[in-house]
């Protein structure tokens, strides 16, 4: 045997390794998306088309003839285009105050704008009533009755819920404008607000149109704050619950399910296809924008973004203050008894989501790690498709998905039926139900990564597995550990997508919260989320703290 044969040999070894690997990699997490993710969304639509021992469309028509479901259906779009129109034009002004206005206290702001994300959607309709509602400190400091019940308590409950995430897209848009731009149109003379009309509005659409998509999605499938404010403001979710919940009729359920389907995946529809006019990529030397002090415009943004976080700083933090008041409204010592809880499983719901958070967190992190590695190995032709499908879930709302497990995995025809019930089987539809956001995050990092480098560790006998720990995953680890705390911070607070999925033995923090709401212990549903959302501060500054070291490491070898 010659030596080429030799030393040919453990190449094509190493060859067939890789090949396996990469199978492994885009197999395992695209069985998963095709078990937990296309064949639930499958039963669903069977099930809203199931009549007695066949299928037809009897369901749909009883369904399409109800008045309640039009006054729902109307009531959701109504509710989710004010929404959706009150959260673009706050989070812009905010957006525009932090990347183009010059003030300090800007990290304040920051800071204040994500705490809507670090707590259960329910707890924005709890401090409206601690503030609005009968006994609400604000209603009777001024000595008069609000109904802050139905339409404008929970469109102010979903505005501030959908807030964060109008401020951080359009924010993102606003930070990549080329100031290059700005200097030539202030050399032409053009005034700052002709700047704003022509260039800055134009240049951000797609980032506002990115952000009006997901602030809609948010509050047409949103249940929380529609259960504890909406009061008789019937929406498409409450309906959902409705009819699983309270009438036990999971057919009707279904078709409910497939009815708030459409109205997201024709705007998640409409939303790609005018991202992709968007032009990808920047121009060559794009300069930042460093905005000067401008004292009109400054101060005038500065203090619009003080009073939009002023709002969720009361709100939220009424929550917290009505967790230690003795007696809400009529003794108001603070007192730490509403947080000896022993009713609704006690704390026992708070620790278990914990864990479930974690399962979640790894097992998502993990999978989306190995998708994005085998789709790199992938021709385009086969993996634009699977892209295309880990994608879709965004267009899901956490409701129908949950309807969707239920329907799945509660029934014995299925071996699946022995996850039902299951702190996994929680954790998989938490992963699932943000598995977009988690696979666009790291494929973000993976287009980052040179191919060089993979290249110049092949040449050196690296195979696949090897490359990937020693290499990739160090290179995009802080895409990973963004990840990781999404998925974990999510799970923490998520309500709509698990609402069907607990038992009297196995209960989530967010379902406690609502038990003992509907309860009337509002107080100890106000203990219950400042224990959630404390867990979800900690997880917060562990990331940033993570993330920071890692920083530090990158440019302490970068200096050697």
């Amino acid at each position: 045997m010659s030596l080429a044969d030799t030393t040919a040999a453990p190449r094509r070894r190493r060859v067939d390794a890789d090949r396996l690997l990469t199978l492994v990699c885009v197999g395992v997490p695209l069985l998963g998306l095709v078990i937990f993710f296309l064949y639930p969304m499958l039963i669903v639509f069977l099930r809203s088309v199931t009549v007695g021992d066949g299928y037809g469309l009897e369901n749909y028509t009883r369904v399409l003839g109800s008045v309640g479901f039009w006054r729902a259906t109307g009531n959701s779009l109504v509710m989710g285009g004010a929404t959706t129109a009150l959260s673009i034009f706050l989070g812009f002004i905010i957006a525009h105050g932090l990347y183009r206005c010059a003030f300090r206290g800007k990290w304040l702001i920051r800071s204040i704008i994500v705490l809507p994300l670090l707590a259960p959607s329910l707890v924005q309709g709890l401090g409206l009533i601690f503030l609005l509602g009968r006994n609400g400190v604000i209603s009777r400091a001024l000595g008069i009755e609000i109904e802050i019940y139905g339409f404008w308590g929970l469109l102010i409950a979903n505005t501030l819920y959908a807030l964060p995430q109008a401020v951080m897209i359009i924010g993102a848009a606003l930070v990549l404008l080329d100031a290059r731009v700005y200097e030539a149109a202030d050399v032409m003379g053009a005034s700052p607000s002709r700047q704003f009309r022509d260039l800055t509005i134009p240049t951000s659409r797609f980032g506002i149109l990115n952000a009006a998509f997901v602030c809609f999605t948010i509050t047409i499938t949103d249940f929380g704050n529609a259960a504890v404010i909406g009061g008789d403001y019937s929406v498409l979710a409450t309906e959902i619950y409705s009819q699983v919940v309270g009438q036990r009729n999971f057919n009707m359920g279904a078709v409910v399910g497939i009815m708030l389907l459409l109205p997201t995946v024709i705007s998640y529809a409409i939303e790609r296809q005018a991202m992709k006019r968007q032009p990808v990529g920047q121009d060559t030397g794009q300069q930042p924008y460093r905005p000067a002090f401008s004292p009109l415009r400054d101060l005038l943004m500065a203090a619009l973004s003080a009073i939009i976080c002023a709002g969720i700083v009361l709100v939220i933090g009424i929550v917290v203050y009505a967790s230690f008041v003795t007696l809400w409204p009529y003794n108001m010592t603070l007192s730490p008894k509403h947080y000896d809880i022993t009713l609704a499983g006690g704390y026992s719901s708070l620790w278990m989501t914990i864990v479930i958070s974690l399962m979640a967190a790894t097992g998502g992190t993990l999978a989306v790690f190995l998708l994005g590695l085998g789709l790199r190995r992938l021709p385009k032709g086969v993996a634009q498709p699977i892209q295309m499908l880990a994608a879709i879930p965004a267009a899901v709302p956490g409701m129908v998905l949950g309807l969707a497990y239920i329907l799945t995995f509660n029934s014995t025809a299925t071996p699946l039926y022995l996850l039902y019930g299951t702190a996994a089987l929680i954790a998989i539809v938490n992963f699932y139900h943000y598995h977009t956001q988690s696979f666009l995050t790291v494929m973000t990092g993976f287009r980052q990564f040179p191919r060089a480098l993979e290249e110049a560790a092949g040449s050196l006998g690296a195979g696949l597995a090897r490359t990937a720990v020693d290499i990739v995953a160090p290179f995009i680890a802080p895409m990973l550990i963004s990840v990781f705390f999404f998925l974990f911070m999510r799970s923490m607070v998520t309500l709509s997508a698990v609402v069907f999925l607990t038992t009297p033995d196995l209960s989530v923090a967010a379902v406690t919260i609502m038990r003992l709401d509907d309860a009337g212990l509002t107080s100890q549903a106000a203990a219950f989320s400042t224990c959630v959302m404390a867990v979800v501060c900690v997880a917060l500054l562990g990331m940033k703290g993570m993330l920071a070291w890692m920083g530090q490491r990158q440019g302490t070898k970068g200096n050697v």
